[in-house]
Parts: structure tokens; C-alpha cells; sequence
């Protein structure tokens, strides 16, 4: 088969390596793909939004499959067009990617649903939603209800900060994705990610995992597209992981159906999990970034046929076999993420950093240019490493970020923190 995955970031990179590696692949193309991916796939000049150019590459090419990796061709509508084309993908159609595109589309279905999730109120202007705020108090969590690159959440600290978030969104900070405003309750409890591959009618849980949002050690600063994170997380039990098909993803894709919108894909669930049980934060319609790189290096089965069989509609008969073992990763980003940051810095020692069998670079924000691997985005490498444990698989990741020659970035150093206070505490 021919296979052209679309995106640039760590996730397209991982799903390029994983898909790399399937017998029954005889070419992958990656558009515009980064520094990193051209080790993988040859790289093609497309722009993941230019719809026409990527259907007339595919016919050019005879591509047998495409795999849309980032969140806003798909909220665009590729899926639909290359449907029209007669060309299989990977992905949901334009109206079932509305659970990632709109925060108020999802919130609005898990109301009429019965999903669990947090109690929220929608709003398009302003003074309106000044005053819930008010009369709602902290805490509290603001949302720009569109597409806004993972950083259209505010968590404020004080009431002027909830204000002035309302004001930055409602005033055009996020473009379009801020013409709505999702405001609901701040949940306690700890996150986890849950994802499943959908067929429009079945749903095929993944392995678990966790991120870590904030920038900074301890969980602080602003939040980020994700800093790091490990596979397995522990808190999703099997108990807890049939709960949450039970009562949040299978009822979503029933909803998706009866509203004639089946969702195919992979349906991301970022989870609450608090004192009342599992409850819906948001979903994504795409892998997590940087969750993507940990499942894939823990994937022993071939990835491949099971990304078909969501177009198909033949999940039912598919499963996946994981590696026993934990991976962990580390995002290193550029001086300055999530704000301003430089761009065009060189990146030494990948290769002796990658040399552990355990340990795979996956490129986030990179480019090859004459024959060195520049920084070209906010994250920029995905330092990912496999062991016996997440505390040995965390160990293995950090010493590969010493041997990476990067004045211009940073990570964090506590990676995977809970998991490797539940494994001592366990070992006592």
C-alpha cells in the first residue's frame, strides 16, 4: 500500500514510524512532514489545508490511504473531500470533528446525552458572560469554544484575570475559535487520557496514558499542547476503563449515530477522574500530542490495519497487543514556550541521544536544512524511551536529553511524577 500521512508535529511522527514498520506498507509519503520524518517516509511540499493540492497528489501517486494526524484539516472537512475522491482515510468527517472544533457542540450533546462532564453555560458576548462569571465565582474555567492550538483554556487565579481572559477571547485573541465562550465548573480530581479507535458503531480502547499540561515542574505556569507524558497511567484501572466506555465513550458514539453523524477515527477523552466517578473534560478527534509517541512505542501490533478498519467498518474484528513494558515522554520545547520563542537554533547529538534500542526521537518542530536538524516550532523533540518501569523508562528518557546539545530549549524534569511515587510507594 501507499500510504500519505498528513502533518508536521511529534504525533504524525510517531504514527509515520508505527506505520513504517507494517508489511503490508510499499510507500509512505508524509506532507509537509519535518526534519525527523524524512528518517521515516519521503516528505512532500503540501499544506495540510490545501484540500485540492492533497487529492490531486493522491491520484497522481495512487495512494491507497491517507492518515490525517492534526486537528484542523480535519475540522476543515479533508476527510469529506477525499471521501468524495473515492480516496480511504483515516479520520472523522467534517461534522463528527465538531467534538473537538466546538466545546459548546460537545457539552450540548453530553447534556442531551446524559454524558458526565462538568456543569457549564455558553455565551457569544461578552457582558452576559461577565456576569455568570460573577455570579459563579472561583474557581472557574474558561473556554474559547473553537480550535485555539491547546492554549484557549484558562484556568484564572483571580477575578481580574477571569475578566480579562473573557476580554482577550471575546476581542479576537484566539481569531474565530473565540466567538464563543464555554464557562463551566472547575472539577477536582486527577487527569487521565482515554483514547479508543471508532468505527462509527464500535469502539476499540487503546492503551491508557497520561500528559502533563503545564509548563513548569510540579504542574505549574501556563498550559501547553503538553510537556510530557507515560503509558500506562495506573489510575485508569480496568474497572475504571470500563466505566468510562460505559458511561461516557460508547454513549457518545451511539449520540454520534443517532444524530446521523458517525464518528470513525480516534476519539481522544480527556478525563476528570473525581469523587462522583470518571466525567468528561473535552475531546479531541485526533491521537494526543505528545500520549501519540508513548502508545505508539508501546504498540507491538500493526497499527496499519487497524486505522483501515475504522474507515471500513470492520473494527469488530480487530485487536491490539501492547508491550508489558511502561514508555515515557519528554517534550524539549523552545526558551520562551508557550510565549514568544526563537526559531532557526541548531539541534546537536540526536544521534548518539537516540543509540539506546529503548529510545526513539520523534521530532515535533524541526527541518533539515543542508544537512542539519534546525528548531522550527514552540515543541520541538519528543524524547521517548521504553522500560521495565515508568520510573526506568523516565530514567532512560532524561539521560537521552543530556546527550542532546540544544542551548536553545528546555523540558521539564519531573516527567511521569505520580506514576513514580505510585511505583515506590508499591515497592515499599
Amino acid at each position: 500500500m501507499k500510504v500519505l500521512v498528513i502533518g508536521s508535529g511529534g504525533r504524525e511522527h510517531a504514527l509515520s514510524w508505527a506505520i513504517a514498520k507494517s508489511p503490508l506498507l510499499t510507500k509512505l509519503y508524509c506532507a509537509p512532514g519535518n526534519g525527523g520524518m524524512a528518517g521515516v517516509g519521503e516528505c512532500v511540499d503540501l499544506k495540510p489545508m490545501d484540500f485540492t493540492a492533497i487529492v490531486d497528489f493522491c491520484r497522481a501517486e495512487a495512494i491507497d490511504f491517507v492518515v490525517v494526524g492534526p486537528e484542523d484539516p480535519l475540522a476543515g472537512g479533508l476527510v469529506d473531500v477525499l471521501n468524495e475522491a473515492g480516496i480511504k482515510s483515516f479520520g472523522p468527517s467534517k461534522a463528527a470533528a465538531q467534538l473537538e472544533a466546538s466545546k459548546g457542540y460537545t457539552k450540548d450533546l453530553c447534556a442531551e446525552f446524559g454524558i458526565p462532564t462538568a456543569a457549564y453555560a455558553r455565551f457569544e458576548a461578552l457582558e452576559p458572560a461577565r456576569a455568570y462569571l460573577k455570579d459563579q465565582g472561583l474557581p472557574i474555567v474558561i473556554k474559547a469554544d473553537g480550535l485555539a492550538a491547546g492554549k484557549g483554556v484558562i484556568i484564572p487565579e483571580t477575578m481580574e484575570e477571569a475578566e480579562q481572559a473573557l476580554e482577550e477571547i471575546f476581542g479576537g485573541k484566539f481569531g474565530d475559535a473565540g466567538a464563543q465562550v464555554v464557562i463551566e465548573e472547575f472539577m477536582t480530581g486527577e487527569e487521565a487520557s482515554f483514547f479508543v479507535l471508532a468505527d462509527g458503531t464500535v469502539a476499540l480502547p487503546l492503551a491508557t496514558a497520561q500528559d502533563h499540561k503545564r509548563v513548569g515542574d510540579g504542574d505549574t505556569g501556563p498550559n501547553t499542547g503538553g510537556m510530557g507524558a507515560y503509558s500506562p497511567a495506573a489510575i485508569m484501572t480496568p474497572e475504571m476503563c470500563e466505566r468510562v466506555m460505559r458511561e461516557i465513550v460508547q454513549p457518545t458514539l451511539d449520540a454520534m449515530a443517532k444524530r446521523g453523524t458517525p464518528f470513525k477515527g480516534v476519539l481522544f477523552a480527556g478525563l476528570m477522574l473525581t469523587d462522583q466517578g470518571p466525567k468528561l473534560v473535552e475531546y479531541n478527534t485526533r491521537f494526543g500530542d505528545p500520549e501519540c509517541q508513548v502508545l505508539m512505542l508501546r504498540l507491538k501490533s500493526d497499527i496499519l490495519p487497524a486505522l483501515i478498519a475504522t474507515h471500513d467498518g470492520t473494527l469488530g474484528g480487530v485487536s491490539l497487543d501492547w508491550h508489558d513494558e511502561a514508555a515515557l515522554t519528554v517534550v524539549m520545547a523552545a526558551k520562551g514556550y508557550p510565549g514568544d520563542y526563537a526559531k532557526g537554533t541548531e539541534i546537536r547529538g540526536l544521534s548518539e541521544a537516540g543509540s539506546d534500542g529503548d529510545v526513539e526521537i520523534f521530532h515535533a518542530g524541526t527541518q533539515l536544512k543542508d544537512g542539519t536538524i534546525l528548531a522550527s516550532g514552540g515543541r520541538v523533540l519528543n524524547v521517548t524511551a521504553r522500560g521495565q518501569s515508568v520510573l526506568q523508562a523516565r530514567d532512560k528518557a532524561y539521560e537521552a536529553t543530556r546527550k542532546i546539545d540544544w542551548p536553545g530549549g528546555f523540558c521539564r524534569r519531573d516527567i511521569g511524577w505520580r506514576a513514580v511515587e505510585r511505583e515506590k510507594a508499591s515497592n515499599k
